[in-house]
């Protein structure tokens, strides 16, 4: 049997990931793990939670024909034995581009095929080399609040802002990063009825320039948004409690205060920082276990600027491409190059019609520079839409003789 490659999780990270292995790599296998058989664009779920149809792409259409894709969830790592335990939801297929399942999936409960080395109903897949790419999810938010962090979660909101659309109720966004901003600026301009409250400790966009910030509270106000300074305290009964004591009525909060990487890794032993996070060298190579590699939210690099990356879809293709190319160089016992990698600017959507695209520094501080208004809509439509094709096709974009394994 050939070099066995697991990578888990299906996001921008893990589907860039085993593209860029299966190409870079021939006599390989290349394994794709995802919890569900579908490809969520997640930069996209502001958009969902206010009631925009996005086209659900089925996973195995966003991978190549060299990488298998396995529906199941990841419930443990085995680091000694090389192992991933997974939680046998179904039917999985690792022979081509299947993308079974359990339950919906309706795949049935086991008979997998992986080699000689099963995958379902509890089973395990072994690996040589391991790709983490499990991601981030949403911080946790006050009991009565709704987090925007999953498909599950933007429908569920969406449910709820059609019902109060008619009653002209209160829906408060807690939190004023660029989640906020987007999800509280879609939700007004789709839902005029609704009195949309953000509640923010800092004014909206702390990370843009005087001017970025100035735009985004100019088109919040335009779109009827009561931005409203404060730290929350709870949130229940219809209302969000800060912690000075006032009072925000709001029939719907939603939670936009931030992710948390899953404690997985730090659980199998990896080693980890402070957050949780795979600490990784400049290939992605995890500094204590060399046949692991981490990209994305859940990973932390040792750069020699010493700066943090900031979890985004733009720091992960990046990564990913990476750590793709690094694995395929050390296979072929060649040496691996570092991430190469500087920030050029941060997005963000004001509804369907409006944004902020933030020149930034190579070290993500914001330049004096920022489009604002229809272009800068364009502008972050097209990344959109460059991110989702980028982790179909992240190259090499030159001639790369492949490792042979």
């Amino acid at each position: 049997m050939g070099h066995r490659i697991v990578v888990i999780g299906g996001g921008y990270a893990g589907v860039t990931a085993a593209n860029r292995l299966a190409r870079r790599i021939d006599g390989a296998e290349v394994m794709l793990v995802n919890e569900r058989a579908t490809f969520v664009e997640r930069v996209r779920l502001h958009q969902v939670a206010a009631g925009e149809s996005i086209v659900v792409r089925p996973l195995r259409e966003r991978v190549r024909s060299g990488v298998s894709v396995v529906v199941d969830r990841v419930r443990g790592i085995d680091l000694d034995r090389r192992e991933v335990a997974l939680a046998g939801g179904g039917g999985n297929s690792a022979g081509g581009n299947g993308a079974g399942g359990g339950g919906a999936e309706g795949a049935g409960g086991g008979g997998n095929s992986a080699g000689g080395n099963g995958a379902g109903g509890g089973g395990v897949l072994r690996y040589d080399t391991l790709v983490y790419a499990l991601g981030s999810a949403a911080a946790p938010a006050p009991d009565a609040a709704m987090a925007l962090a999953t498909a599950e979660d933007a429908e569920r909101i969406r449910d709820r802002l059609v019902e109060l659309a008619a009653e002209r109720a209160a829906v408060a966004v807690v939190g004023g990063g660029l989640t906020g901003i987007e999800a509280a600026s879609e939700i007004a301009e789709r839902f005029p009825s609704l009195r949309v409250r953000m509640v923010s400790e800092v004014d909206p966009g702390p990370g843009l320039s005087p001017r970025g910030r100035r735009h985004v509270r100019a088109v919040l106000d335009r779109l009827g948004v009561e931005v409203i300074s404060g730290s929350v305290a709870d949130a229940r009964d219809g209302a969000v409690r800060l912690s000075d004591g006032r009072s925000v009525g709001a029939a719907l909060t939603v939670a936009c205060t931030g992710f948390v990487v899953p404690p997985l890794a730090a659980w199998a032993g990896l080693a980890v920082d402070e957050a949780g996070r795979v600490r990784v060298d400049r290939t992605l190579r995890s500094v204590s276990h060399p046949d692991v590699y981490a990209v994305g939210d859940a990973a932390v690099p040792d750069l020699p600027s010493g700066r943090m990356l900031r979890m985004a879809c733009a720091t992960a293709l990046p990564m990913s491409g990476a750590a793709g190319a690094a694995i395929a160089a050390r296979l072929a016992g060649r040496k691996a190059s570092g991430l190469r990698f500087r920030y050029v600017n941060q997005c963000v959507s004001l509804g369907r019609r409006d944004g902020v695209i933030q020149a930034v520094d190579a070290d993500d501080r914001p330049h004096r520079i920022a489009l604002t208004g229809r272009s800068a809509a364009w502008y972050k439509e097209a990344v959109v839409k460059g991110a989702l094709w980028f982790a179909a096709h992240p190259g090499p974009y030159r001639p790369v003789r492949p490792a042979a394994v």
